[in-house]
């Protein structure tokens, strides 16, 4: 007699069943695996697009679904790899996820995982022996791991392996957890220390329930150790509140830091640099002087702030845009720390402003993180062009991610939202003709001073933008829908799908921004676009169907070759 299923499994399999047809998945299993994963990493507040690029599921996956890397809690791509100093400390993090929608928990999975970690994590066994076992995509994951820690060496590093197995289970078998115990002990033996940590989580019906309500509260109350100073007709403030009052705003129920909160902080936490070594010897040593003598404290952006109850203030919508060195000092003293946190006196600084605009709210943030060398790519976000191309698309139904994840949180589709990752993915393609330069540097591509400047502050037309992202998502939707293609195959061929049909179109290998302007976007249907697709995968499969031929020149050359044949 089949077993009664429980509310959260019949809702959780209701809600699979009604959101999967308007997703961009080809199939159900893999919109489930985008679902979990979407649920499960919400601490680290990562873009659909960035999930998505995780999904490795399929055959020769080794039992992942999805993998991702994390140095420094920043999600690492091939490209970024080449760009990280060595610093004395750091923390790299492997999550790994297989997710399944079944109604038990299988010690398969976990052995598949031994069997995996086995053949790929000892770095004496070499990957190449293993094509064919297991996919490109999972051995190009691999080897950037390997090259990181090999690079890593000098460094006192903290690695972290964590394994998440999601089901509609509601209990778990004293078997499966003893597998999972053996996969534990088998990675602490290839990567002994104390710095090592292996977990290995559980995420039945009800768990991953609570997962899903869940939601980012953007209300925050902040204890004050005395009446602010309340400034200007918008209210601002400026307040000195208790270390150990500041300690809790910045954590969650969990002790993680909110990282959400720092997203506004374009610069990275720098690690132990000669700066946040005196912050540490400051909160560490025995002082007179209070914290915030020494300090230039910490500067928070709010959509409003008010005087709640007592010497609180609400804070709608905190971004911390300047003190991330502080504040991540501050957490990584006292987290483990807790009987000091509790006996600690000091105070630190704390500005809280409510933007009169986006446009006033893009300075402060220049402003406040211009006071220390930077690199420029970062900044982009605030340049006025931006902004423009936000409010445009909004007019025309797409979002364009301008503040990361602004728009997810609102809850629009990912299929409506545009990163500006993506819009210059596709602004390289079409108009410099590089889709392999787009395919290889995802991360890293728009730190070209050169490319950057051709591609949005040369090229300021607003419809231009909106029309190449709109092609762009179509192209997207239909190379990602079809069940012909690993995903490692649709993300090597998208960007030269939409370079080909336009050149096809305009019978040109030069793609023009003037040429592509007069373009009416409705004559790319379905079946044009279909045709594309086929046309470049032929040519990319006869090259080898890999990475290597995405990220290469061999493959726009053939293309470019085609087309100057056919248009002839």
């Amino acid at each position: 007699m089949a077993k009664n299923l429980t509310n959260n499994q019949l809702l959780i399999r209701e809600y699979i069943k009604q959101e999967y047809p308007s997703s961009t998945f080809a199939d159900e299993s893999t919109f489930f695996e985008f679902f979990t994963a979407t649920q499960v990493l919400k601490e680290y507040d990562l873009s659909d697009e960035e999930i998505e690029n995780g999904l490795i599921g399929g055959g020769n996956d080794g039992g992942y679904d999805a993998i991702y890397m994390f140095f420094n809690d920043t999600l690492i791509s091939e490209d970024i790899v080449e760009n990280i100093s060595t610093p004395k400390e750091a923390k790299l993090e492997i999550v790994i996820l297989q997710s399944k929608n079944e109604l038990s928990f299988s010690e398969d999975t976990i052995m598949k995982w031994k069997t995996t970690s086995d053949n790929l994590l000892q770095f004496g066994n070499q990957l190449n022996s293993f094509i064919g076992r297991y996919k490109i995509e999972l051995l190009d994951f691999i080897q950037v791991f390997r090259d990181l820690r090999i690079k890593l060496l000098k460094c006192r590093l903290k690695l972290e392996f964590k394994y998440f197995y999601v089901s509609l289970a509601t209990e778990l078998h004293s078997n499966v957890q003893a597998q999972a115990t053996e996969l534990q002990n088998m990675i602490h033996g290839f990567f002994p220390g104390s710095f090592t940590n292996v977990i290995v989580k559980f995420v039945d019906a009800n768990m991953l329930m609570t997962y899903m309500n869940s939601h980012a509260d953007n209300r925050y109350s902040l204890a004050l150790s005395d009446n602010p100073i309340s400034i200007g007709s918008r209210k601002d403030y400026v307040a000195l509140v208790a270390i150990r009052n500041y300690y809790r705003f910045i954590v969650d129920e969990n002790g993680e830091l909110k990282k959400h909160i720092f997203e506004a902080n374009v610069r990275d936490y720098q690690g132990h640099n000669s700066v946040n070594n005196d912050i540490r010897d400051t909160l560490s040593g025995e002082v007179k002087e209070d914290f915030w003598w020494l300090n230039n404290g910490v500067t928070i952006l709010a959509s409003e702030a008010s005087i709640a109850v007592g010497k609180e203030l609400l804070i709608i919508d905190p971004e911390i845009v300047n003190g991330l060195q502080t504040s991540n000092e501050i957490y990584n003293y006292y987290k483990n720390l807790p009987i000091a946190l509790e006996a600690e006196t000091r105070n630190i600084l704390i500005r809280v402003i409510v933007p009169e605009d986006d446009s006033s709210r893009d300075k402060i943030i220049l402003a406040t993180n211009n006071q220390t060398s930077i690199p420029p790519a970062v900044l982009r976000s605030t340049d006025p062009i931006h902004r423009q191309i936000e409010m445009y698309f909004k007019s025309r139904g797409l979002y364009y991610d301008r503040r990361k994840n602004y728009y997810k949180n609102q809850g629009k589709k990912p299929n409506e939202i545009i990163s500006i990752a993506f819009l210059g993915q596709c602004l390289m393609s079409l108009f410099l003709q590089k889709p392999n330069y787009a395919r290889a540097r995802p991360s890293t591509l728009l730190n070209s001073d050169e490319y950057y400047n051709l591609m949005f502050i040369k090229n300021s037309d607003l419809d231009v933008f909106y029309k190449t992202a709109s092609l762009g998502k179509k192209i997207e939707r239909l190379v990602k829908g079809s069940s012909d293609f690993t995903p490692a195959v649709k993300s090597d061929i998208l960007f030269y799908v939409l370079y080909f049909v336009v050149g096809d179109y305009l019978k040109n290998h030069i793609i023009t921004v003037d040429s592509f302007k007069k373009i009416d976007s409705s004559i790319f249907s379905d079946m044009i676009i279909d045709n594309a697709i086929e046309t470049v995968y032929k040519e990319y499969k006869s090259l080898g169907e890999t990475s290597v031929v995405a990220k290469g020149s061999d493959l726009i050359q053939r293309l470019q070759e085609l087309l100057a044949n056919r248009n002839e």
